[in-house]
């Protein structure tokens, strides 16, 4: 839901993030439009934990870069989007220095939102073409009823290109982490 009394920028997003009575929302950025919505619920924080997971598992050995949860990217120098990507990837040469105690000024590599009971799949693809846009390569949208994911990148036309990866499948990490593969029954075990 957007709440709107004025255009919004990083600076205030955090301020509010921070108060008492905003403990229990979720606050992005859109063009200085201000969205709100409720913390999500246990579903979607274990597949956002697992994901974060195999990421771990797959970079911190190799020294790749970064895997962050919940955190808040903005595209430099643009100071009225900010969005906070369940799980998200950067690689070491893009790592700024020092590492950001408040929202990093820049888009993830790999960006990954799990789809909530209270998003519109149309909401999470137009922050994945934000994503894209500005900086990432690669975008998976997890649908957790239909247990697979969608791969968004930008296609040749600078549209956005959707590939959905079942549960019989696997995800890859394509140019972000080569070598990376994810057997989707291991975030999907049931059918």
């Amino acid at each position: 839901m957007a709440i709107q009394e004025k255009l919004y920028n990083i600076d205030d997003v955090w301020q509010l993030a921070h108060l008492p009575e905003n403990e229990n929302l979720s606050l992005y950025l859109i063009d200085g439009e201000l969205y709100s919505a409720m913390r999500p619920g246990g579903e979607h924080g274990q597949l956002a934990a697992e994901i974060a997971y195999f990421l771990l598992h797959y970079v911190k050995p190799r020294q790749l870069g970064a895997v962050t949860v919940e955190s808040g990217y903005y595209p430099s120098p643009d100071r009225t989007t900010v969005l906070g990507p369940d799980v998200a990837f950067i690689r070491k040469a893009r790592m700024p220095q020092p590492f950001p105690k408040r929202f990093l000024p820049m888009m993830p590599d790999l960006a990954v939102e799990v789809l909530s009971p209270r998003d519109s799949l149309q909401a999470l693809q137009r922050k994945a073409a934000i994503y894209l846009d500005n900086g990432a390569t690669l975008v998976w949208i997890v649908l957790p009823v239909e247990q697979a994911v969608d791969v968004c990148r930008r296609s040749a036309d600078a549209g956005l290109q959707i590939t959905r990866v079942s549960r019989r499948g696997s995800l890859t990490g394509e140019p972000v982490l080569p070598g990376f593969s994810l057997d989707m029954k291991l975030i999907f075990p049931s059918a």
